[in-house]
């Protein structure tokens, strides 16, 4: 069916009720709906914390017997499989609407335009593809674990104009501002998991929470620690109870460290090896297996270079604070073994911004 004027407004707003669930929906995708009748609002909503009650269902709830006869605009098609609910699509029919405009196909083969069918067989009318590409960029994490088997990952790098993220001595607190620190909670918050490196937990004891932004549900943490350096009386280890530790660790790392991070209350996870280094795209592999499709690394350079090399990372977040470190100092990304300038990767900006002496900036890789 042929999208209407007004298809495009509406899903745009369900798309920014979508974007509320980034980081809180998982293995669940992130989904927006508006139900609209006679050009009003009738119900709203989006997928709650854990991926339950889904988008429509809520949208439904509040737009009650005014759903009947009215349109509903979904960022995704809606579920056409009994899982932990009933299929959505069921749950659209039964409210008897006329027509629902959709963005995107899921690519889950249990729903893979069985949605679609399920809604056209009721006799409502259904519209594919409006908004298609924001759909996509919303939910690319949901939709590069089911097509790929991996999560989409965005590699965040704080460091001076000169590409430095500690002096010689590293002393690195703080190379960025009290606005760029904020933004970086706000990447947390919509991520499913923050991933650093030993070095960098070794380095700096971080918590890697979200804070003072009432985040409904905090990220996994993921440390990749082949050798299980890391003590489990670190901060990471005496918050793990709390909120969800992984730490991802190699075959032989010993059995008494092993122990010790069980007593903590993390979870542990095995990585084969390759060359004397965890196996980052079996890790990934691994994660996504777990659920995971959103995850922030704010390793050191060692894992950014890494991930680089490997072409594991989908978005470079890239904060620039406003001083100068020098040659001395320590740099924001490892070797990666380039030997021509043709060979080098080049993102493509997508959006920059001030944050008070300092600057960010967004790029695809």
């Amino acid at each position: 069916m042929t999208p209407r004027p007004e298809d495009a407004l509406h899903m745009a707003h369900a798309l920014r009720l979508a974007a509320r669930g980034l980081g809180n929906t998982w293995p669940n995708p992130a989904v927006g709906c508006v139900i609209v009748k006679d050009g009003l609002i009738a119900g709203r909503g989006w997928t709650q914390p854990g991926g339950r009650p889904h988008a429509e269902v809520r949208a439904l709830e509040q737009a009650g017997d005014a759903a009947r006869g009215a349109t509903a605009y979904v960022t995704l098609e809606p579920c056409a499989h009994h899982g932990h609910t009933p299929p959505c699509a069921e749950a659209l029919i039964a409210a008897k609407l006329a027509r629902v405009v959709t963005a995107l196909t899921d690519p889950d083969p249990r729903v893979s335009g069985k949605g679609h069918a399920m809604l056209r067989a009721a006799g409502i009318a259904a519209t594919e593809g409006v908004l298609t590409l924001e759909a996509t960029r919303l939910n690319a994490g949901f939709l590069k674990r089911v097509t790929q088997g991996l999560p989409f990952v965005t590699l965040k790098l704080a460091a001076s104009l000169d590409g430095r993220t500690a002096t010689q001595t590293g002393e690195s607190r703080w190379i960025t501002g009290p606005e760029a620190r904020r933004k970086v909670h706000a990447l947390r918050l919509n991520h499913d998991a923050v991933m650093v490196g030993s070095g960098t937990a070794l380095a700096d004891d971080p918590d890697l929470t979200v804070r003072d932004m009432g985040a409904p549900r905090q990220p996994v943490r993921i440390l990749l620690d082949r050798m299980l350096k890391h003590s489990p009386a670190s901060r990471l280890g005496h918050t793990a109870r709390d909120n969800p530790v992984w730490l991802l660790h190699g075959p032989t790392a010993p059995d008494p460290a092993r122990k010790a991070w069980e007593t903590t209350g993390a979870t542990l996870i095995e990585i084969p090896e390759t060359q004397g280094h965890l196996d980052l795209t079996a890790a990934l592999q691994t994660l996504a297996a777990k659920g995971l499709t959103r995850i922030l690394s704010e390793g050191g350079s060692t894992v950014a270079a890494a991930l680089v090399k490997a072409r594991l990372v989908d978005d470079l977040a890239l904060f620039s604070g406003g001083l100068l470190l020098g040659a001395e100092g320590h740099p924001a990304l490892g070797p990666l073994a380039l030997t021509a300038l043709a060979d080098a990767p080049r993102p493509r900006l997508r959006e920059s911004q001030t944050l008070g002496p300092d600057s960010y900036s967004l790029w695809s890789l």
